[in-house]
């Protein structure tokens, strides 16, 4: 599956524990990373310095849905199941 162009749902909605250039400490869930460019696209795309955890992520039916809107909802869902006590 193709990522959907403008969404970058999976760049905002989940919170990143590993350092991003520019986000040392990570980021919150909801806050969007601050490697996003005006198109919504990853600046350090396919770059040694972009988290391990970004490159695993893949985009699929079930976390992208039909919208955006449905990403959001779903990874904001997957953040509130796996967020620790």
């Amino acid at each position: 599956m193709e990522c959907r162009p403008r969404c970058a749902a999976c760049c905002i909605a989940p919170s990143i524990s590993s350092p991003i250039p520019g986000m040392p400490n990570g980021k919150p869930a909801g806050v969007p990373c601050i490697q996003l460019d005006e198109d919504l696209r990853c600046r350090i795309f396919g770059q040694p310095e972009r988290p391990a955890v970004c490159g695993g992520l893949q985009p699929n039916e079930d976390m992208c849905g039909d919208s955006r809107e449905q990403a959001m909802r779903w990874l904001g869902y997957m953040e509130d199941l796996t967020r620790p006590d």
